[in-house]
């Protein structure tokens, strides 16, 4: 799925950002992760997916 390899990689870059200004701690990026794939096999992951599916059709239906 094309949005779901645009989110994370949206995700990654702002984490390198954050962890290279010194505003985001390796340990913080370590809770984010674990944080990230405890959700992804929890019974809220279709319903996270299914909102960020619906918020991207909405993004991509506004025109300028």
């Amino acid at each position: 799925m094309a949005i779901s390899i645009s989110v994370v990689l949206l995700l990654v870059v702002l984490a390198v950002v954050f962890l290279r200004s010194g505003q985001l701690k390796v340990p913080h990026a370590i809770v984010c992760m674990l944080l990230g794939f405890f959700l992804a096999g929890s019974s809220l992951a279709p319903d996270i997916s299914n909102g960020l599916s619906g918020a991207a059709d909405l993004v991509s239906s506004v025109r300028p």
